[in-house]
């Protein structure tokens, strides 16, 4: 499993049971930013654990950043196992030819799609495709199974149609598709001759994992132009009512949704009047992952055992019952059931008092106590 996985992956583990072994994306150290992993880790990675019963991959990345996943569906059915892939911001995938192609048509087993994220279907709809592959006869009835467990028996008759009408459009809208395309494009163009900012996905290339980009995703790099992404978020909405994607300390994500063309020149407009707080920036230091802890318990375990909230000295050498994820670049760092070492609590400590820095799932913002597994 990929160590950057939604939140929503963990909460499965500890409704499962499974155990989990993960292997890490590539991170880019400048910018904090988390992307995929290379077919290669991935043969390691399963090569490592014999026993796995899946591969679970996250592709795209929240920056647009596309994993080889033709390749990594052959390393996983080279061992026999099936590819999971988390497509979240990749529904649109495969409806264009300038777009990329789909996990499912890249031999993908199972793909989840969040619909609503790109696609245009009400919000909390979304689709898992379970692919016509050498494993979709074992998988099926367990899908079934498992969806008659979680469904709602008053299933949403609104959020169904969404999905239909949003399947539709895609299907029947490539012309509004080429516009999106071309929005971007023109945002990426603007960007770059205008020269105070940075397009990420220009050096994507330098990382191994990544084989294309999600032409709508538009990753800039604000402190490139004296500004941080959290302060160009904030200002971005408050002053000329945009809304990017999301915000890091050092970048911003706009997304053009496909079949939206949305109006480039008030966006390059607002994003060139932002000011220049920080000023002429020097090389960020290099962002440093601590190494997760040694496993002790499950995370279904962890998670439901007694615990206790302790000071986060005194949490070191223990086992976490919650799941902590510093921000950038996202990634968990802890995980139910995986030990908490001196350099997590440094890191976290670091993270907390850092700008814009955030320890996700924290038991309070400064990291001062952290929840453990109470074993007395």
């Amino acid at each position: 499993m990929q160590r950057s996985v939604h939140s929503s992956v963990i909460d499965g583990l500890v409704l499962s049971g499974q155990k989990a072994a993960f292997v890490h994306p590539s991170v880019d150290a400048g910018l904090g930013i988390a992307h995929g992993v290379t077919p290669a880790d991935l043969a390691r990675a399963i090569a490592a654990h014999p026993e796995a019963a899946a591969a679970y991959l996250v592709t795209p990345s929240y920056f647009g950043a596309v994993a080889d996943v033709r390749a990594c569906a052959e390393v996983a059915h080279a061992a026999g196992i099936p590819l999971i892939v988390d497509e979240a911001w990749g529904s649109h995938f495969g409806f264009h030819p300038e777009l990329p192609a789909n996990a499912l048509a890249q031999g993908a087993d199972i793909v989840i799609s969040s619909t609503h994220k790109l696609a245009g279907s009400l919000t909390q709809s979304a689709m898992l495709h379970l692919a016509e592959g050498p494993f979709a006869d074992t998988l099926e009835p367990l899908i079934q199974r498992t969806f008659h467990l979680t469904q709602s028996t008053s299933a949403s008759a609104l959020l169904l149609a969404s999905l239909d009408v949003a399947r539709q459009t895609l299907v029947t809208g490539q012309d509004r598709i080429s516009a999106s395309l071309d929005a971007a494009d023109k945002m990426r163009s603007q960007v770059r001759s205008a020269g105070r900012f940075r397009v990420v996905s220009d050096d994507f290339g330098r990382f191994p994992d990544i084989v294309s980009a999600d032409p709508l995703r538009v990753p800039l790099d604000t402190r490139a132009g004296g500004i941080s992404g959290h302060e160009a978020r904030r200002r971005l909405m408050r002053d000329h009512r945009i809304m990017v994607e999301v915000a890091t300390d050092s970048a911003i994500v706009a997304v053009v949704g496909a079949g939206a063309a949305p109006d480039v020149d008030r966006f390059m407009e607002a994003l060139h009047a932002l000011p220049s707080p920080l000023g002429p920036q020097a090389p960020a230091s290099r962002l440093r992952l601590p190494s997760p802890g040694a496993v002790e318990m499950t995370t279904r375990a962890a998670f439901l055992a007694p615990s206790r909230t302790v000071p986060a000295n005194e949490a070191v050498g223990r086992v976490s019952a919650d799941t902590l994820a510093a921000y950038p670049p996202g990634i968990p760092n802890v995980l139910p059931g995986e030990v908490i070492t001196a350099e997590l609590v440094e890191f976290f400590h670091r993270t907390a008092a850092a700008p814009n820095g955030h320890v996700r799932g924290a038991a309070d913002p400064a990291v001062r106590t952290l929840r453990v597994v109470d074993r007395h």
